[in-house]
């Protein structure tokens, strides 16, 4: 017998009582990660002062946010068609350690270096895609056992060095300034461009749409799910070799673990971006306003002298409190 409460039964009950709790509760729902981040800046604002709200520590937020959003908008596709990708952070280290090598071992030019590199992304992600799709491996188990196979690769290539004898054209790529903003930020506002359209404006994104939200209804419209699937896992392979890329060009050197840390924020990001503006739906947007809301209390954090460790807590915690805000509002004014 279920031990499954009820939810008919109870509804009544949690149902608001007024019509303005549940504007609230629906506004909340929907609006609840930028309300935070409002309130985070304000905090900061008053407590650091000119330090937090100064052009060059926004500009800086924007910089620090720049590869985790590109990494973060690929898995966003992938989570669209109703899928997981956790080997994205490792995609990104070996791409760092792959680009770094093929200059400094084999002694290719960058431009060449880093069309191979976006092309061993694609590759990752096709092998993800084929392993989902065709081989039926339930997609946490399978890009788990790829990212631990990329670390394995990544080892082998460097023997645990750092690569860092890399050209300076190649590290100017990260380090230059266009219109006084830098590089990282224009690369990260191409990416999302990019992929909002592919998302929202190409049939590819409606197909992808489509699986998400019902596979057998878009088999039905004669949609093949396992295209879609597969197309969204090689633009996240491609997303993460370009984060591994930029950092590593940022780092000035390859390192095996380099872009690991960026599987848990991705994550974040995306999911405070889907308990934004749509009901529980991942999006580019959403995924942008979730990369700042970490960033901007990253950055807030350190100004204002709090230890390290709550830094992480944080992160952890503004995931977990806005998902959760977020979904039992909506729960509460659909009652």
């Amino acid at each position: 017998m279920s031990s499954q409460p009820n939810v008919a039964a109870v509804a009544p009950l949690i149902k608001p009582r007024s019509s303005f709790g549940r504007v609230a509760l629906v506004t909340t729902s929907k609006y609840g990660t930028l309300i935070a981040m409002a309130v985070m800046i304000l905090i900061f604002g008053l407590s650091a002062g000119n330090a937090f709200l100064s052009v060059n520590n926004l500009l800086a937020i924007l910089n620090q946010s720049a590869l985790t959003a590109i990494i973060a908008s690929g898995l966003t596709l992938v989570l669209v068609v109703g899928e997981m990708d956790l080997s994205i952070g490792y995609a990104a280290s070996l791409a760092g350690v792959l680009v770094t090598g093929l200059m400094a071992k084999q002694g290719l030019p960058a431009f060449i270096a880093i069309l191979i590199t976006l092309a061993v992304g694609a590759g990752i992600g096709t092998v993800n895609g084929l392993l989902v799709t065709k081989a039926r491996v339930n997609a946490v188990v399978a890009t788990l056992g790829v990212g631990t196979v990329l670390i394995g690769l990544a080892f082998g290539y460097t023997a645990g060095s750092p690569i860092v004898q890399v050209p300076r054209e190649f590290t100017n790529i990260t380090l230059s300034r266009f219109a006084g903003v830098q590089d990282p930020i224009w690369f990260m506002l191409i990416v999302l461009a990019i992929l909002w359209v592919v998302l929202n404006r190409t049939p590819l994104g409606q197909r992808m749409q489509a699986v998400g939200a019902n596979r057998n209804a878009a088999r039905l419209a004669g949609i093949r799910a396992d295209r879609s699937k597969i197309a969204a896992f090689v633009i996240a392979g491609v997303a993460a070799a370009l984060t591994g890329i930029l950092l590593a060009s940022l780092l000035g050197s390859g390192t095996v673990s380099a872009a690991d840390g960026y599987l848990l924020d991705s994550f974040a990001a995306v999911f405070l971006g889907a308990a934004t503006l749509r009901d529980g739906e991942f999006h580019i947007v959403g995924t942008l306003i979730g990369v700042l809301v970490v960033n901007i209390g990253f950055n807030g954090l350190s100004l204002v002298g709090t230890p390290t460790f709550w830094q992480y807590v944080f992160k952890g915690g503004i995931l977990v409190f806005a998902v959760a805000m977020s979904t039992v509002a909506r729960r509460y004014s659909k009652a």
